[in-house]
């Protein structure tokens, strides 16, 4: 049984998704798609517009087979680490190829310089603090750099359109893993990440959103099942609170203004901009705008506000993203994925756990002859646990147990009984 990984937020799932999952189980020729998805908060450095439970039940009635969570911190950091944390789950889950969209849509320009990337590190490095510190922003002054060693390839195409740049990042983990994992491309089509209208039916997953928090029709941009899942969600007041995030994370940091520093993305100096920028703004988006400056992006801004409202130390976060994931949580599954899981049992190199209500004794179980490695597990549970507490604050009308990981079931698209095993 072939399987193909997709490496995804749903945020929320809509036709380009739809496409990509059907292109990549065609490219690959295969019967089934996992679907490693981030959980309650983004690579971007923001927190989902619906819970990772909603978003994973919208994938399963799509068509995706398996839904697992990409972790914290990879979820939240930049390209290279959000890719490895990704391809190191799909290599754990036995996947056989994963596909990504891209705006090449060329696979060998694309593994050609990425090649180059990885052997040319220190360069590239060397070129953007040169380009910086003459004023130029690190995404100019990253792509300058790139260009420069890839004379061959378009500056604005490979280097500037965020599908691109991923899909380097995915090629050059998938070497530095030493993953079997074949990698394949299609050409994405539809809105590019920023527009607002929709192409082909095909909006943008910000397009969508937008539509979402005006009250607008989305029934032509997402399949039949996800807009009345959607509409379910919003008419309970499940999705998103921004006013809610933008107060808890000005009370956060003036909680801990006397110690900001020892929280990732947060470099000397930062913390006076978080600090002042709390002191006089009175919403998102006023916030991370006095807290940007030319080197300080908006992405970067967002990480860090993530990092301060979770408690991410820097750390903790380096620990855990110069090993991989120690487990995976299985979020959603069909009956062909359970098959899958199945089939793949004893080829998984870590445990995917689906009851919480048995991970200690499952992770004291694997790693309890490497204790730095049953430590790292504990932190990443840690964190994955406390996002998903502090996100359930950010949704209107939750009501229930805040610690929803240990509480939520696993979402499944069909039954095929109970004797076949899944988790490990």
């Amino acid at each position: 049984m072939r399987a193909v990984g997709l490496i995804t937020e749903y945020n929320p799932f809509h036709n380009g998704h739809l496409y990509h999952l059907r292109r990549s189980l065609e490219l690959a020729d295969a019967e089934v798609a996992v679907a490693v998805m981030s959980g309650p908060f983004l690579q971007r450095g923001e927190p989902a517009l619906i819970d990772k439970w909603a978003r994973a039940e919208m994938a399963l009635a799509a068509g995706v087979d398996v839904v697992v969570e990409l972790p914290l911190p990879w979820a939240c950091s930049s390209a290279p680490d959000f890719a490895r944390g990704g391809i190191q789950a799909l290599t754990a889950l036995g996947v056989d190829a994963c596909c990504f969209g891209s705006e090449s849509g060329n696979l060998n320009v694309l593994q050609g310089c990425a090649d180059l990337l990885a052997d040319a590190h220190d360069i590239i490095e060397q070129r953007t603090s040169a380009a910086l510190r003459r004023g130029v922003t690190f995404p100019q002054a990253r792509a300058q750099a790139l260009a420069d060693l890839c004379p061959e390839a378009d500056t604005q195409e490979m280097f500037v359109h965020p599908n691109n740049i991923l899909g380097l990042a995915y090629l050059r983990a998938l070497r530095e893993v030493g993953s079997p994992v074949v990698p394949l491309t299609l050409t994405r089509i539809g809105a590019g990440y920023h527009d607002l209208d929709a192409k082909e039916g095909i909006a943008s997953a910000t397009g969508i959103r937008q539509c979402l928090l005006e009250g607008l029709d989305i029934d032509r941009l997402v399949p039949d099942p996800v807009a009345h899942l959607l509409r379910e969600t919003f008419a309970e007041g499940m999705g998103l609170d921004e006013d809610v995030y933008f107060r808890m994370l000005s009370a956060q940091i003036v909680r801990q203004a006397n110690d900001l520093t020892r929280y990732w993305w947060i470099e000397a100096g930062l913390e006076h901009r978080l600090i002042a920028a709390a002191d006089q703004s009175a919403q998102l988006e006023e916030l991370i705008s006095n807290i940007k400056a030319r080197h300080l992006t908006r992405t970067r801004v967002q990480r860090a506000l993530v990092a301060v409202l979770l408690g991410i130390e820097a750390e903790v976060a380096r620990q855990l993203l110069a090993a991989s994931p120690a487990y995976l949580h299985l979020l959603a599954v069909s009956d062909q994925g359970e098959r899958f899981l199945a089939e793949r049992r004893t080829l998984r190199t870590i445990p995917l756990i689906q009851n919480f209500s048995r991970i200690q004794a499952i992770l004291k179980r694997r790693y309890d002859a490497e204790p730095e490695v049953l430590q790292r597990a504990q932190n990443q549970l840690d964190l994955q646990v406390r996002a998903s507490r502090i996100y359930s604050l950010l949704q209107k009308n939750f009501v229930g147990q805040r610690q929803r990981d240990y509480f939520e079931s696993l979402r499944r698209g069909g039954k095929i009984g109970d004797t076949i095993p899944i988790i490990s």
